[in-house]
């Protein structure tokens, strides 16, 4: 196969889909790579690093497409990528296509075979392509919280951990996942008073036994939610159905009756968001206000630190990005039952039903190879 990767075009996003040590591997397998120029430069990875690793370097992004039988690439494809699209391309990236049914009809349209790192699910439930954004994500929510929670930020002016005889700040955590857990790591490790809302009680349980009681786990239910973030200095919004619109646990009426200056951070905006308030920002706009509360909604927040990210991320992506290439997308997901969970749309028909029931769309189940 040729992989082609592309230039990220969406607002500052600098991760780049493969890194050296991807194309010296896909190489001895006997496949062509072609980089487009500068594509690795938000990633401090250099064009002479992919060419003496055996990329092909391409003057432009239409060149990569056009030449591509596998495109790998970070985040979904904007507007101005929408002509590249067509039938033999097997595109591999993260989708979240739940928020986006224009971007899904385009994919429909052009019959692309779309692989989601987000909704890959192995054996055992884990979402492996997420888990490592989903760390960073939840690491930097808690430091872009700090920081925006500064009064010249728009903030209470609020110092996290506090200092001896005042109080630190209240962070509450909406999911105790893989999100939920790194924040409050971060947030514990800087001295504030953490609480984090669940709704699965074995979750809670582990969360407290991890913690050591060190933070406060809560149920999850509407007043519990409610009368919590009354008292927040900081929310992050946490919650995950792969695939699916993330739920908007956080109604209008619970921002209005927050602090003014408090900050929500909804790590979940690639999903739609978690909470009712929240619409998309960039790295360029990344806050709003409603009734006094500051929102963060970037829907690419590792991109503000590519060099980690791009590594974490090329990690967990490689090993399914080889199999695609070595087998084709068919006889892959036979081999490996988690790539087939992958698949979001295949020959013009939606194939994850967590995408189709969040559009109101039919699905299809990807058919076997012979």
């Amino acid at each position: 196969m040729i992989i082609g990767v592309p230039k990220e075009v969406k607002d500052h996003e600098t991760r780049v889909g493969l890194v050296p040590s991807g194309v010296v591997a896909l190489k001895e397998s006997g496949h062509e790579v072609l980089v487009e120029t500068r594509a690795g430069e938000g990633s401090a990875i250099t064009d002479k690093e992919y060419m003496q690793a055996g990329a092909g370097i391409a003057p432009m992004a239409a060149d990569v497409w056009r030449k591509a039988d596998l495109v790998v690439k970070v985040k979904e494809p904007q507007s101005s990528e929408y002509g590249y699209l067509r039938p033999d391309l097997i595109l591999f990236t993260y989708l979240h296509l739940a928020p986006l049914p224009e971007l899904t009809n385009r994919l429909l349209d052009s019959q692309v075979s779309g692989v989601a790192y987000e909704t890959i699910r192995e054996r055992d439930g884990s979402l492996p392509l997420l888990t490592p954004m989903s760390e960073v994500a939840g690491r930097m929510a808690v430091q872009v919280g700090a920081q925006y929670l500064e009064a010249p930020n728009g903030g209470r002016g609020v110092l996290l951990g506090g200092v001896p005889g005042v109080a630190p700040a209240n962070i509450v955590i909406l999911g105790g996942g893989v999100v939920g857990t790194n924040a409050a790591k971060i947030a514990v490790g800087m001295g504030a008073h953490v609480t984090i809302i669940d709704r699965s009680l074995n979750r809670l349980r582990e969360l407290d036994d991890i913690f050591n009681q060190q933070v406060v786990t809560l149920a999850s239910n509407v007043f519990t939610i409610s009368e919590t973030l009354k008292l927040a200095d900081l929310v992050i919004g946490a919650v995950l159905i792969p695939g699916a619109a993330a739920p908007k646990i956080v109604r209008r009426q619970m921002i209005a009756n927050m602090k003014r200056g408090a900050v929500v951070v909804d790590v979940a905006i690639d999903q739609g968001g978690c909470f009712e308030t929240s619409h998309a920002t960039t790295h360029t706009e990344p806050v709003y206000f409603v009734d006094g509360v500051l929102h963060y909604c970037v829907s690419n927040m590792p991109a503000a630190v590519p060099h980690t990210a791009t590594f974490a991320l090329t990690n967990a992506t490689f090993p399914y990005l080889l199999e695609l290439a070595n087998h084709g997308l068919e006889r892959a997901c036979d081999h490996h039952p988690a790539l087939r969970e992958g698949v979001n749309t295949y020959k013009g028909n939606v194939t994850h039903a967590g995408v189709a029931e969040s559009q109101g769309r039919a699905w299809k189940e990807l058919a076997r190879a012979n």
